[in-house]
């Protein structure tokens, strides 16, 4: 039977009989949790189970926004805290190397709290590179403020949940720290020329093009698109992702309900599909959302799904040995107990 190359979410902590049936039919290549999904360790195990049951598919990828800090989906009493990139980059300013150590171990204690629950994928890590004009959705979710230590430390995540056994989605593709405003409430556009974009915003993604999967930004880049954000521009997606950065790997749209994006669901999927993303996602589990963006998805295959399949293959079947309890306390130590449970 046929995928249907999107990525979806759904209403609440356990699937209704409604969810039950769609997903069964139309069968999504995956699905994104958040915190309205999100009870307790076994609860959310049964979800993951139900979700993957439904598409009859033991490794369709269940993804989830796991950053630290503002953007944390899994929290006390039953998870760690966890704290936000800015918070790695500004450690030990002397010492480049304790910095990527902890920020590989972060990335894998996240990892083993995600494993254990069934999720196989995190959308991490942001591999933007902010601007002080830019605005504040980015701010301290980025690792750094210059290129070079983004992609160190974006890179010393990636290798942390991989090591775990979860996939990580470098994010937003081609750069989201310039732009100056919300792409969840409106469409930014970005002036800054080509140059600039590529020595700066383009630069960790470059570094990272080897990475499984990656996720747009909805953003105008005037500079190779004036009309179209990168999502849905073949320009942006040929020229930047695939060109510049030179990116094989699975593209995925960032949520199609952000309202950066125009038109109605269906052609809001079929947009993004066309420009060249590989797979699209919708996030908030509206049932009739769902099935306008469905009415838009065509069915994954040709390199499309040979990207699919090629980042599910990148999942670890044996995760890396490690003592949580004593990455714990290594972590919590470094910053001084901050971000303990």
């Amino acid at each position: 039977m046929s995928v249907s190359a999107a990525i979806l979410g759904c209403s609440g902590p356990t699937l209704t009989k409604a969810e039950t049936a769609f997903f069964s039919r139309v069968r999504p290549w995956g699905f994104i949790l958040f915190a309205r999904n999100i009870q307790t360790p076994d609860q959310v195990r049964a979800l993951v189970d139900a979700l993957r049951s439904t598409v009859g598919r033991p490794d369709a990828p269940v993804l989830i926004d796991q950053e630290g800090g503002r953007v944390q989906r899994l929290g006390p009493p039953h998870w760690g805290r966890y704290p936000p990139g800015r918070a790695y980059g500004q450690l030990s300013a002397n010492d480049p190397l304790l910095r990527r150590e902890i920020t590989r171990l972060g990335a894998r204690l996240l990892a083993h709290d995600l494993a254990a629950l069934g999720i196989n994928v995190d959308c991490v890590p942001v591999l933007d590179v902010p601007d002080p004009q830019g605005h504040e959705i980015i701010g301290d979710r980025a690792y750094a403020d210059t290129a070079q230590e983004v992609a160190l430390l974006g890179r010393a995540a990636a290798e942390g949940l991989i090591a775990g056994g979860v996939l990580p989605i470098v994010k937003h593709i081609p750069g989201h720290g310039r732009a100056r405003a919300d792409s969840h409430l409106e469409l930014p556009v970005v002036e800054a020329g080509w140059d600039d974009l590529d020595a700066r915003d383009f630069a960790p993604f470059k570094v990272l093009s080897d990475m499984p999967m990656a996720m747009t930004a909805h953003v105008i880049y005037a500079a190779v698109d004036r009309k179209r954000p990168a999502t849905t521009s073949k320009k942006v997606i040929r020229k930047v992702i695939r060109g510049a950065i030179g990116f094989d790997g699975l593209v995925m749209s960032d949520d199609l309900s952000m309202k950066a994006l125009s038109g109605d669901f269906t052609q809001r999927a079929r947009d993004s599909l066309a420009a060249g993303c590989d797979v699209v996602l919708h996030c908030n589990g509206d049932m009739a959302e769902m099935q306008a963006v469905i009415a838009g998805t065509r069915a994954l295959k040709g390199r499309a799904q040979a990207r699919a399949t090629a980042a599910l293959a990148r999942i670890a079947r044996h995760p890396e040995p490690f003592d949580a309890a004593e990455g714990r306390a290594r972590f919590d130590a470094a910053f001084a107990g901050r971000f303990a449970r």
